[in-house]
């Protein structure tokens, strides 16, 4: 193994920052960058060697390849880790903007929220599986939350606990429990799961993943975030007192102050 990857593989086993899946991502997205410094001609390179000219030499080869800029930039972040942990915060510039990458959209002005279509729902005939997607729509969880959440543990009363452990970029959060519908759903999860996750226990956390898109497509589900943007709307609509933009609320531009005010 070539002394640069291997310095990165261990700086990577000695901070463990974010969650496995994060820090397992970030390892594969490194081990990518050293490959791809030695094969630009930058040989017998360490971990504390980076400069601005190696970084400026992979955004340039990214974006001749054709490589999606979302993709650019979640390297460029793997790339800020790296020079962070080295004390070489000074050799990657702050903003994406120095490499010449465009601002990633976010929204295109198409509402991506979507409900949980019930007859497609009945339809899963894994009873964990469609344990996970009724509290995607109630709690606005991602996939993974959805999947690994121990609904016994995660039931603080008035409030929804996700240890850092399941959620993306591993931080804990608390989402509030505020209606009857989320209190039935919570305990008909429990009732399920007992003191354990919604994955079962002949199965890991990839199987059960993987049994979950299986099921989804066989009945004709697709792009279940949808659900986590359609929980944000509602959560605005309660919050503000009028629906979201993209739900066909009044656009920013035609707000009073008092509807701006936070």
């Amino acid at each position: 193994m070539r002394r640069l990857n291997y310095q990165l593989k261990q700086l990577c086993k000695q901070n463990r920052d974010g969650s496995y899946g994060t820090q397992a991502q970030r390892e594969r997205v490194l081990t990518l960058i050293a490959n791809q410094l030695h094969e630009l001609g930058f040989r017998q390179m360490h971990a504390k060697s980076l400069r601005p000219k190696h970084v400026e030499a992979l955004v340039k080869q990214w974006l001749d390849s054709g490589i999606a800029i979302g993709t650019v930039k979640n390297r460029m972040s793997a790339i800020r880790w790296w020079a962070g942990k080295v004390n070489k915060q000074n050799v990657v510039a702050r903003s994406n903007a120095h490499y010449g990458l465009p601002c990633r959209q976010y929204a295109n002005g198409t509402n991506r929220g979507k409900e949980l279509e019930t007859d497609k729902l009945e339809k899963i005939t894994d009873p964990n599986v469609r344990m996970s997607l009724i509290l995607q729509r109630e709690f606005g969880l991602r996939r993974e939350e959805a999947i690994k959440i121990r609904p016994a543990l995660a039931d603080k009363g008035d409030t929804l606990w996700l240890k850092a452990s399941w959620t993306k970029g591993g931080r804990a959060r608390e989402i509030p429990i505020r209606t009857e519908s989320q209190k039935r759903v919570l305990a008909n999860a429990k009732a399920l799961a007992g003191n354990d996750s919604l994955i079962p226990s002949d199965k890991n956390y990839k199987k059960q993943k993987n049994c979950y898109e299986g099921q989804c497509i066989r009945v004709g589900l697709s792009r279940m975030h949808g659900l986590r943007h359609a929980y944000a709307q509602r959560r605005f609509a309660e919050l503000a007192g009028f629906k979201a933009p993209l739900a066909g609320g009044p656009k920013r531009s035609t707000l009073s102050n008092d509807q701006r005010a936070p």
